[in-house]
């Protein structure tokens, strides 16, 4: 059984930064994508960062290309989401999910694992 769990969430000044891990346990083929998704309140979960498991190619979402980086430790089995100049706007519930095809779809339909998430808050 897949268990994700994160950490890292905060509440910080914008302009600040967090880096958000996700601790795997459990099988994860190496063709799997791993992602980081948000939510606020009110609005969608919405995908922000996928990588191959393994250290494959990277995707980012137009509102945090530049200022997220998503990245693996594969001996930890953890993913991490680095957050640099943070604003309001990336308030919200953060998640760490897996999906088996390796397809990296941007649906949060598509994912077959979860994390609780994390909260980050960003006040202006």
């Amino acid at each position: 059984q897949v268990q994700l769990v994160e950490s890292g969430g905060d509440s910080v000044q914008a302009g600040g930064s967090l880096r958000l891990s996700c601790a795997a346990s459990g099988y994860i083929a190496n063709s799997a994508c791993m992602a980081w998704f948000r939510q606020a309140p009110g609005k969608e979960r919405e995908g922000i960062a996928t990588i191959i498991n393994g250290g494959g190619r990277t995707y980012y979402t137009d509102s945090v290309k530049g200022r997220f980086t998503i990245s693996q430790d594969n001996a930890k089995n953890t993913v991490y989401l680095q957050m640099n100049s943070l604003q309001a706007d990336d308030t919200g519930m953060y998640y760490c999910a897996a999906e088996k095809t390796g397809l990296c779809s941007g649906s949060w339909r598509a994912y077959d694992y979860w994390g609780q998430g994390t909260q980050v808050t960003v006040s202006s």
